[in-house]
């Protein structure tokens, strides 16, 4: 299966448009700040595990032993061995602690593995690759909240581990019990129906609120660009994390789905969680903005580059 770097950039920039959508109603007022916390935990707590429930439940890729072991485990050590790289580029860069070092390490070291990569992987290769990239996600949220917690605050394993009990991942563990015993077919239909309704609600919204999100860093653009920061992230985060997912990709003994995940989360910017996540834990917060924006920007043009080449290579 051949694209085109048109066909990709194509595929990507509705994703992009809904966070600028974000943009505009914050701007406009229509989406204000005051409504963010609540609309978050409805996306989060209620909205993606929907998703989560809906893609995984009746998946026969998720049935294969190798998915279900490989998938987690690709994403907690490739998301934790790009933070520690972080880490080192940081310093190679000159940064120290108190101006950026830690918060640079765990931003720079996360891709956006959800808002952007789910609607991708369903344009690309039908709905049903979307529950492996949830399994797969599960071992990204474990390495943030284990590894970037500590990395990021100093905070013990066992605080970050808490995090790690929440909504999606119940959702998960339920959803992927139900595939395996094959109870998907004695659910009534009416409450696969709701379901249904309630995951097409959970990217969208969720980019809106990405946009409404970043829109008072846009409105500072002399803040969101500074050349060691700014230029260090993109070439770590768009240039060679991208070629060490692909290395795994192409060389792990897996399946061909679980390839094309990797390839798609390799090629992504940072995501926007770091932002919340350095400002609720004492990190340098701009640092991370500068990260965010700076790869989110540039990204929309070298996403279809690496897409292009790595799944070109796999296939």
């Amino acid at each position: 299966m051949t694209f085109s770097y048109w066909q990709l950039l194509l595929t990507i920039l509705p994703v992009f448009a809904m966070i600028g959508i974000g943009v505009g109603l914050r701007r406009a007022r229509w989406l204000t700040a005051e409504a963010d916390a609540s609309l978050l935990k409805l996306v989060v707590n209620f909205l993606y595990p929907c998703l989560i429930f809906e893609n995984v439940l009746n998946n026969t890729a998720l049935r294969e032993p190798s998915n279900l072991l490989l998938a987690p485990l690709t994403g907690f050590i490739l998301i934790a061995g790009c933070i520690y790289l972080g880490l080192l580029g940081a310093k190679m860069l000159g940064l120290k602690k108190g101006t950026g070092l830690r918060t640079f390490a765990f931003a720079v070291g996360i891709n956006n593995y959800g808002y952007i990569p789910i609607p991708l992987m369903a344009a690309l290769f039908g709905q049903e690759s979307v529950g492996l990239l949830l399994v797969h996600n599960v071992g990204c949220e474990a390495a943030i909240w284990t590894v970037g917690i500590f990395v990021l605050s100093g905070l013990s394993f066992r605080e970050g581990w808490r995090k790690l009990i929440n909504a999606p991942v119940i959702s998960l563990i339920i959803a992927v019990a139900g595939n395996l015993s094959h109870v998907g077919p004695y659910i009534p239909g009416v409450v696969l129906g709701v379901i249904h309704q309630c995951a097409v609600c959970a990217i969208p919204l969720g980019l809106i609120l990405i946009g409404g999100a970043l829109e008072k860093y846009i409105s500072q653009p002399r803040e969101l660009f500074e050349p060691r920061i700014s230029l260090g992230a993109c070439l770590l985060r768009l240039a060679a994390f991208p070629l060490l997912y692909l290395a795994v990709a192409k060389w792990l003994p897996c399946t061909v789905e679980l390839k094309r995940i990797l390839i798609i989360n390799g090629a992504m910017p940072t995501g926007i969680m770091p932002i919340v996540i350095a400002q609720h834990y004492g990190g340098h917060s701009l640092t991370a903005v500068r990260v965010v924006i700076g790869s989110t920007v540039l990204g929309i043009l070298t996403i279809p580059l690496w897409l292009r080449l790595g799944l070109a290579w796999i296939e």
